[in-house]
């Protein structure tokens, strides 16, 4: 396909191209008809990046967190200087004062964006940023902030979703 110019690029402009143009989404529904191929929207893809654990900017990674904090470390050069480089250089030197975990539903429900985290007192300790039901996994996923001390995998914790307090255990990503 052949894509007007435009001023600046948008990640689901060819997207939104192919959609335009019935006659090649004809022709991909008819490619794809032996591997029975279906059309997906944004909450297939957020499923898939929250089963990979997966950040997604605005959830789970903002201007208001770093990348140490969402344990994406392995990804932040400290040796060069540059916008933040001291904090993200001090952050990992010193520690930080909340850290991004995975969890996953140990009690039917489903974790949302918002909810709190609590300890084993009920006392709250974070707040989820990313959550949902796998229905590769068939139980509740999801990410959220916790206060420093309560990271650890394997660590029972409970999610308050509307007046229910819920169980859950922090594990490792990707879900499994």
């Amino acid at each position: 396909i052949r894509r007007p110019p435009r001023s600046t690029p948008k990640p689901s402009s060819a997207a939104s191209d192919v959609y335009k143009r019935q006659d090649l989404w004809d022709k991909i529904f008819k490619a794809g008809k032996d591997y029975k191929i279906k059309p997906i929207g944004l909450a297939a893809r957020d499923t898939l990046r929250l089963e990979m654990g997966f950040c997604l900017y605005g959830n789970d990674i903002n201007d208001n967190t770093s990348p140490i904090e969402a344990g994406l470390s392995w990804i932040t050069k400290t040796n060069k200087i540059f916008t933040s480089s001291n904090i993200f250089k001090n952050q990992k030197e010193k520690g930080v004062n909340k850290k991004l975990i995975g969890f996953k539903m140990l009690e039917k429900s489903i974790p949302r964006k918002d909810y709190e985290i609590l300890n084993s007192d009920h006392k709250i300790i974070g707040i989820v940023t990313s959550g949902t039901m796998s229905p590769s996994l068939n139980f509740g996923i999801g990410l959220g902030y916790v206060k420093s001390g309560f990271e650890e995998i394997d660590t029972e914790i409970f999610i308050k979703i509307r007046k229910n307090i819920k169980k859950a255990i922090i594990v490792k990503t990707p879900f499994k």
